[in-house]
């Protein structure tokens, strides 16, 4: 089902004009251009999640950046946040290469697999409540068809969010949250069953620049994803 399924979904979100805001945002960004991508085109268009169908990891974001998924379509693509994720991703063994420059660059995901909760690039970063709202049965799908998943790394407070609302809403096995949402922070733990929230401050530029998620401190986040997985799979779990 996960072979048929993922590839229907994406044509889905793909072609997606769901929000009037987002579709003009997108599509002017795309036109207009960042004088250093001036040549390139854009692809302007809602950004699919991008990986392992068969998965134990999956990684929640916030949106597409507006020069980066939007430019290239792959998700933390082409932007100083996915520089950041995919060296870390590859240095845990997540990803084969630490470059995520293009798609068809040769990148691919070992267990892994990225989408966001918002698919379109949003003005500000900051997409509205009803925006969200009308993106996340996405992601609720795409969950359900990840049928291996057993941790979820959620990057950001609205990663998390999204992360929290989707697992209560997708029909799946064994998963069960408890009665509150823990508030988030970087390394919270949330188990959810068969399922593990972790979460991480987000990739920008602006914790990255400023110190606030180091190298090593993402690492170790995804180390500890492994060890869940691990723990999750083996004969005494």
């Amino acid at each position: 089902m996960t072979a048929r399924g993922l590839p229907a979904l994406t044509s889905e979100i793909v072609s997606c004009r769901a929000c009037p805001r987002l579709v003009t945002w997108r599509e002017e960004v795309a036109r207009e251009k960042r004088a250093a991508y001036r040549d390139e085109d854009y692809w302007g268009r809602p950004v699919p999640g991008f990986g392992d169908p068969h998965a134990r990891l999956l990684l929640v974001g916030l949106a597409p950046a507006a020069h980066g998924g939007n430019r290239t379509g792959r998700v933390f693509t082409g932007d100083r946040s996915g520089d950041f994720l995919f060296a870390s991703l590859h240095r845990t063994g997540f990803a084969n290469r630490a470059e995520s420059v293009r798609a068809g660059d040769g990148l691919a995901l070992v267990d892994a697999y990225i989408a966001a909760a918002v698919r379109c690039a949003p003005p500000a970063n900051k997409p509205t409540p009803q925006e969200r709202d009308a993106c996340l049965p996405f992601l609720v799908r795409e969950l359900e068809l990840l049928a291996a998943v057993r941790v979820i790394v959620a990057l950001g407070a609205f990663g998390y969010e999204a992360a929290w609302t989707v697992l209560g809403r997708a029909d799946l096995k064994g998963v069960e949250r408890p009665a509150r949402r823990p508030r988030f922070g970087h390394g919270v733990e949330v188990a959810c069953g068969t399922v593990t929230i972790v979460g991480t401050f987000h990739p920008s530029q602006q914790n990255t620049f400023t110190g606030r998620l180091k190298p090593d401190m993402l690492d170790a986040v995804f180390e500890r994803a492994r060890h869940l997985i691990s723990a999750s799979t083996s004969p005494a779990a």
